[in-house]
Order: C-alpha cells, then sequence, then structure tokens
C-alpha cells in the first residue's frame, strides 16, 4: 500500500487499495502529476489537448 488515495474510473469510489472493493477494477491515483519548470515534453502535452 502506497497512502496516496486512489480513484475508481468506474464507480468513483476513493480507496488506498490498487483495486477496487466495490467492482474490483483498478484505480488510478487522483492526484495530478508534479509540476517542473524544466518541463521537456509539456509543450507537446499543451498541443495535444
Amino acid at each position: 500500500m502506497t497512502g496516496r488515495i486512489r480513484r475508481c474510473p468506474h464507480d468513483r469510489t476513493y480507496t488506498l487499495a490498487k483495486t477496487c472493493p466495490a467492482c474490483g477494477s483498478p484505480t488510478v491515483t487522483a492526484h495530478p502529476a508534479r509540476f517542473s519548470p524544466e518541463d521537456k515534453y509539456g509543450k507537446y502535452r499543451r498541443m495535444v489537448r
């Protein structure tokens, strides 16, 4: 267990587990990526949006 909160994309429940206890699907992290001013690929990510 990592200690960071995670969210199930299917039923939108929050948990600390890597799989959702309600539906069993894998969870994703609920936190955004860290910001870095020296982001080499930020220009390309913004172009995709």
